[in-house]
């Protein structure tokens, strides 16, 4: 067996790993009763990130909107993703204005702002993040590294530290997600009402 790969598959179960830590699980469920709060009460999910961290943060979007583990009615949640508006807020305004200018169109208060980056210093993240607290949303941040400047600012963060690669930090982050909405799902619908959804 390749050195080089059984390596990089040891790092990926590091990087899963820390989802067991103390603070790790705290955060999930947190994070989970803070979104299924936010619905039950008729908020909605922003979600925002750059690059891998953007997909991510559409796939966050669609497992709500659509459906995870089972038929329900569906949940609502925007990933800031649009090319269009992406591209012409860049163009007009800068790119720091990408995400808090989505925040302004959609954010209520009551609704969750939720953050992916890898490293904690994206500006366009760290505007997003004071615009949703301004405008009394509920922030969340998925961090890494030493969590940058964003650490300390959102209402919930969760600093994935250790690794010098955004790739583990996300395969942390990705995981972590999945376990949010199967609990979201979980403390909004029975499984009762699961197995009678169309």
């Amino acid at each position: 067996m390749s050195t080089e790969i059984y390596d990089a598959v040891e790092d990926a179960l590091r990087a899963i790993s820390f989802l067991k830590l103390p603070e790790s699980l705290s955060f999930i469920r947190e994070v989970s009763d803070a979104i299924a709060t936010c619905f039950q009460n008729g908020g909605k999910i922003l979600i925002a990130g750059n690059g891998g961290s953007l997909c991510d943060a559409m796939h966050f979007a669609e497992e709500l909107t659509g459906q995870f583990r089972a038929p329900r009615k569906a949940l609502p949640a925007i990933a800031l993703s649009d090319p269009g508006y992406l591209t012409c807020t860049a163009n007009d305004m800068g790119f720091d204005r990408v995400f808090s200018r989505g925040v302004e169109a959609f954010g209520k208060p009551g609704d969750l702002f939720i953050a992916l980056t890898t490293s904690g210093n994206s500006p366009n993240l760290i505007h997003a993040t004071l615009s949703a607290r301004e405008r009394g949303l509920k922030t969340v941040a998925f961090l890494g590294k030493t969590g940058g400047k964003m650490a300390g600012l959102s209402d919930l963060e969760w600093i994935v530290s250790g690794f010098s690669y955004s790739d583990r930090i996300q395969e942390a982050h990705m995981t972590a997600i999945h376990i949010i909405i199967e609990r979201v799902e979980k403390l909004l619908f029975s499984q009762e009402a699961l197995a009678l959804s169309p």
